[in-house]
């Protein structure tokens, strides 16, 4: 006979306290931290391309080669790039906890999500900072001109 009481079901629930990081913890802090980055750098990006000067008229491959030469709008847009890219992953792999119930299928997919949000990051970040405009132009070009006086 087993000598172990049933606990009081009106008792609070105290889980056992792990030592360590706190991941979903700060994977929650992460999402809402992030999320307002996004509105305020989501919502500039939206004024400067669709308000300033000519708005969506004037968004072409020159508009996208003069906002890539400068800086700040490198950093601006690979801020954007990583904050989406990682609050869209975590967003992923938070559904994909709640639904998948098998353990192996569950990693399988949380690392697909990780592994393609890095490949994207990866490859978004070279595209921004190795941005040429004048690469592979040829005589015919309308940038031609413009890639000799540089």
């Amino acid at each position: 006979m087993s000598t172990d009481a049933i606990a009081d079901p009106r008792a609070p629930y105290t889980a056992p306290r792990r030592s360590g990081l706190n991941l979903e913890k700060w994977g929650w802090i992460y999402m809402r931290v992030s999320g307002v980055l996004l509105v305020v750098l989501i919502f500039g990006h939206l004024f400067v391309n669709l308000m300033v000067g000519d708005g969506i008229h004037a968004i072409d491959f020159a508009f996208v080669a003069g906002k890539f030469a400068s800086p700040f709008w490198q950093w601006w847009d690979v801020a954007m790039l990583w904050l989406a890219l990682i609050h869209g992953a975590n967003g992923m792999r938070t559904i994909v906890n709640d639904y998948v119930t098998g353990a192996t299928p569950r990693k399988v997919l949380v690392w697909a999500i990780w592994l393609s949000a890095g490949f994207l990051i990866l490859l978004g970040t070279l595209v921004v900072f190795t941005f040429d405009p004048c690469l592979g132009v040829t005589s015919d070009s309308v940038l031609w001109d413009m890639c000799q006086s540089a």
